[in-house]
């Protein structure tokens, strides 16, 4: 099976439209240039993205699941503090 490569845009159409997490393709340019985006090649003058690359950042970007907004999923209280005591 060979590898699909996606140029910056259409990375940013399929973690978008395929994925349904919106990313623009001006962030994923920002991410390569300060660090933090998914994994790239260089191909000439053109970032390339495999699909694995692009799967693998956007579920690192996930959350656990939550049932509240007040949650953070992981979070521990902060020191000293027993969320049981009133």
């Amino acid at each position: 099976m060979k590898t699909r490569y996606f140029q910056r845009k259409e990375a940013s159409r399929y973690l978008t439209e395929d994925r349904g997490l919106p990313t623009a393709n001006s962030y994923l340019q920002k991410l390569a240039t300060v660090g933090g985006g998914p994994e790239y090649q260089r191909y000439g003058k053109y970032a390339v993205y495999t699909q694995a690359a692009l799967d693998a950042y956007a579920d690192s970007k996930l959350s656990t699941p939550r049932h509240s907004t007040s949650t953070s999923g992981n979070a521990k209280p902060p020191n000293g503090i027993n969320r049981r005591q009133g």
